[in-house]
């Protein structure tokens, strides 16, 4: 059976982050996609330039519909925007607590924008953290969650990553894509301890919508039943495929996204030579 993951995020026109993504990463995955809206955002490659809410109460009445009807296998929750927002979809999962649920904390969009009110934070760690089987922050966002300066060493990274887990998450995974070196290190504390993830960093202005891409790989693996380490080493290494080969793709003047497809439209074209 193919598995069925559910998106709780924000809509991207642009394509390469958000719903979009989620929805892109979750195929590549050989999942089932689905998507519950909290916001819809007006931005491209350069920036966001509006933001538009879902109501809380529409936000829980989506994820109540597809649970009524769909076997979920997996949850990813992406932009969360308010702080009655990170309530309603933490009442709305409630009951749900028996699969999978990713939580990327999106606060900050690639141009700048911020996605998350200030005050949302202090709902998110209270309401969602405590839901989630894996948080998957990268520093700044580490950093924002325990008001704590941005790490800057992997000892910092660690023992921010064993902070967070205090707050409620089963693993979490604290992503070094911002640490000053040249690999980009991650790191996960889990109850069997830690483990390190690291990865070449890949020199390309192509990196939109990547938190949420690998977040939602992350999920479509947990989805199929990989083991948490297992199914971060094929959630990452898909995302370095997909940023490796983000230069194929024409999109934009600004972050271009990431060529979620790349495996399968290489495959296409050479089969169709």
């Amino acid at each position: 059976m193919i598995a069925n993951v559910l998106s709780i995020a924000g809509s991207d026109p642009s394509g390469g982050a958000g719903i979009q993504a989620d929805l892109k990463a979750f195929s590549a995955r050989g999942c089932y996609g689905m998507a519950a809206l909290t916001a819809l955002t007006a931005q491209n490659t350069t920036g966001v330039s509006g933001v538009h809410l879902v109501p809380p109460d529409f936000v829980a009445q989506q994820i109540a519909d597809v649970f009524a009807d769909i076997c979920v296998d997996a949850v990813k929750i992406g932009m969360i925007a308010t702080g009655d927002i990170a309530e309603a979809v933490a009442y709305a999962l409630s009951a749900h607590q028996d699969i999978p649920i990713v939580l990327d904390p999106v606060m900050v969009a690639k141009g700048g924008a911020r996605l998350l009110d200030r005050e949302a934070v202090e709902a998110l760690t209270n309401h969602l953290l405590p839901l989630a089987t894996h948080l998957t922050p990268n520093l700044p966002e580490a950093a924002a969650l325990l008001g704590q300066a941005e790490a800057t060493s992997r000892d910092q990274m660690l023992d921010q990553a064993q902070a967070l887990r205090a707050l409620g998450p089963r693993y979490v995974l604290v992503k070094g894509g911002h640490l000053d070196s040249a690999e980009s290190p991650d790191v996960l504390a889990g109850p069997d301890g830690t483990v390190w993830f690291d990865a070449p960093r890949t020199d390309t202005p192509n990196t939109h919508g990547t938190g949420c891409t690998l977040s939602a790989a992350l999920a479509a693996e947990l989805a199929k039943g990989r083991s948490t380490p297992d199914a971060i080493k094929a959630a990452k290494t898909y995302l370095s495929g997909a940023v490796a080969h983000a230069g194929l793709l024409s999109v934009g003047h600004g972050h271009g996204p990431t060529h979620h497809f790349h495996a399968l439209w290489n495959a296409s074209r050479k089969d169709a030579q």
